[in-house]
């Protein structure tokens, strides 16, 4: 089991949590979470119907202001950055080499179907509560 000890660290793994709450939720099936081969890291693969996801998640703390009576969170205070500005060109380029590896290991036929998504997971980390946004099929 992985130890966290930074706070960045203690975010990316609440983040991941989420996400992975939010896509089984959207009805994903989840196959493998930190998916780790030399050079890179798949956070969460999934399949939804017959198309395979690979999800990068990215986390950021934030204060969130209103939460609804059904636990959704519609309203953050976030004045650093959005989660997605922390996903660098070559960091897609290590999950693409990542997922080239995978595709291979795994013996997926060329003929299955599959993208890459984006998690924006937003915690606050005094109530342990986020909100996850999926933005899917993305291209650097």
């Amino acid at each position: 089991m992985k130890k966290f000890t930074s706070k960045t660290q203690r975010v990316g793994e609440i983040g991941e949590k989420l996400a992975r709450k939010k896509l089984l939720g959207l009805g994903f099936k989840i196959i493998e979470s930190n998916y780790t081969k030399q050079g890179g890291e798949i956070d969460i693969i999934a399949q939804k119907g017959n198309n395979l996801h690979f999800i990068e998640v990215k986390s950021v703390s934030c204060e969130i202001n209103r939460v609804e009576n059904d636990g959704n969170v519609t309203h953050v205070t976030n004045n650093l950055y959005r989660p997605e500005e922390n996903l660098s060109f070559n960091k897609f380029l290590k999950i693409a080499k990542t997922i080239d590896i995978y595709l291979s290991e795994k013996h997926v036929s060329p003929e299955t179907s599959w993208q890459i998504d984006l998690a924006c997971v937003y915690i606050d980390l005094k109530t342990k509560q986020g909100k996850v946004e999926i933005l899917e099929n993305i291209i650097v």
